[in-house]
């Protein structure tokens, strides 16, 4: 069974900056770019939910800015 990809909808439309999570055949989260497809996280629901909640509250919008 092929795996279904859900883009985040905080992604652009034109298909940059897409982020798009699945659930693996284990119950795993499996989060990736759609720029690099072949790169992989896989995490727990907990985990997945918690990251969320911190994304939420912007707790990473500082990494990546000079």
């Amino acid at each position: 069974m092929p795996q279904h990809w859900q883009k985040s909808t905080s992604s652009s439309q034109d298909g940059g900056n897409s982020v798009e999570v699945s659930t693996n055949s284990e119950g795993l989260i499996e989060i990736r770019e759609s720029d690099d497809p072949g790169s992989i996280v896989v995490t727990t629901p907990r985990k997945f939910a918690l990251w969320l909640e911190g994304v939420k509250r912007g707790e990473f919008d500082h990494f990546g800015h000079a």
